[in-house]
């Protein structure tokens, strides 16, 4: 039993030696990577210090260039808002529907559809035979007026030297009546010999009141001026508006265009059909007069005004610019012009940002593309008003704020 003790002490000997064994082979294994490893750390830690000299760099930079940016953004802000920009705009023409003030049966199509035309060009004509029957009856018949007005001519010259022959006999009549009066109340005449001076005495009279009648309204018929020429005569004008009339319906049987332009729906006109007086045969769409129907909205037509200049952006066309002007601003919104407009008393009132139609006159149109009617555009108009400051900023800095709206 003494050596248990002894053994217990060798035990727990052997045991702290074995512990310290093991644990400097750790410590050998320990250093061991570490001294292999020793280049691969030397080599990782530029990289580390790169990176951390990249992100020690990026902090100043992105510091410097936020009050830029924000410097450069309020600028671009304070000077801009310039351009008041629509896409509610449209291409527009002089557009009409060609027919013509008389009727007849279509003889001839000179045109097809879609075909360019220019002012003045013939489009269709109807059968003319009709037409020049009645001008030449008309011209018939002012020839014949100007006979009868010649003949009335005549006929007052005769009536006036009726007059001054009736007139003339006038004389001797009275004489003879006189006379036979002084016998028959002496008693040396019969009395029927007074009774026939006095009855030639009232027929002289009488033959001079007709002839000046007769004259009176030849003179009436001849427009009170028997000097007046027959081209300035009433008759003759009546007869000569008769042959302009008929001179007129025979030139409008040949429609021609009214501008240079585009014809289309030429195709619902045909050959032999009757078209009646202010018929539409087909439509015109004119080319040399184009402008845009725009319609922004009110609360963008601050600063807008008639003159001021604008960019035109098609959008058929990309990257192809046309320069424009405002020609007008309607003076009304386009809701004002319908059927039925807006009734704002009732209480179901909702507010709707209004329209209001502007018409764009187009500068440039040589050495374009083509454009056509209803083709979508936006119009870009350079106001040349600025946004200018906030309302809160001018405030705080004592500024008036802007409140030019002409």
């Amino acid at each position: 039993m003494a050596d248990q003790p002894n053994l217990r002490v060798v035990a727990d000997a052997d045991a702290k030696t074995s512990e310290a064994i093991q644990i400097k082979q750790q410590e050998t294994v320990a250093e061991a990577p570490s001294s292999s490893s020793a280049p691969a750390a030397a080599v990782a830690a530029p990289g580390g210090n790169k990176v951390r000299r990249r992100r020690s760099l990026t902090r100043p930079v992105l510091f410097a260039l936020l009050p830029a940016a924000l410097v450069i953004g309020g600028y671009y802000y304070v000077n801009g808002g310039q351009v008041m920009s629509t896409d509610n705009a449209y291409i527009q023409a002089d557009m009409v529907g060609v027919t013509t003030d008389v009727s007849g049966i279509v003889d001839e199509i000179n045109v097809h559809e879609n075909e360019a035309v220019k002012a003045g060009q013939v489009l269709f004509s109807l059968k003319s035979d009709s037409f020049r029957i009645a001008l030449d009856g008309a011209k018939a018949q002012l020839g014949a007026q100007r006979n009868q007005i010649m003949n009335l001519k005549a006929s007052y010259q005769q009536s006036l030297a009726e007059i001054t022959q009736a007139e003339a006999d006038l004389p001797y009549y009275q004489d003879q009546f006189d006379r036979q009066q002084a016998l028959v109340n002496n008693g040396s005449a019969t009395q029927s010999a007074y009774d026939e001076a006095r009855h030639n005495l009232e027929a002289a009279q009488q033959k001079v009141a007709v002839a000046k009648a007769e004259a009176a309204t030849t003179l009436a018929q001849l427009g009170g001026s028997a000097d007046q020429p027959v081209e300035e005569n009433p008759l003759y004008l009546q007869a000569k508006s008769q042959v302009d009339n008929a001179q007129r319906e025979f030139d409008h049987s040949v429609v021609r265009a009214p501008f240079d332009g585009i014809v289309t729906n030429v195709n619902a006109l045909q050959v032999g059909s009757y078209l009646q007086a202010s018929q539409q045969a087909f439509s015109l769409v004119a080319t040399d007069h184009l402008w845009i129907a725009a319609s922004p909205k009110e609360t963008e037509l601050t600063y807008v005004k008639p003159g001021q200049t604008a960019e035109i952006h098609v959008d058929t066309y990309p990257g192809v610019t046309w320069k424009g002007k405002i020609e007008s601003i309607s003076p009304a919104s386009g809701s004002s012009f319908s059927l039925l407009p807006a009734q704002n008393t009732t209480g179901n009132w909702v507010k709707v940002v209004q329209r209001i139609p502007m018409r764009v006159s187009i500068e440039d149109t040589q050495g374009k593309p083509p454009l056509r009617v209803g083709m979508s555009t936006v119009v870009d108009v350079d106001t040349g008003h600025a946004r200018g400051l906030p309302n809160f900023v001018n405030k705080l800095l004592g500024r008036p704020q802007g409140k030019d709206h002409d």
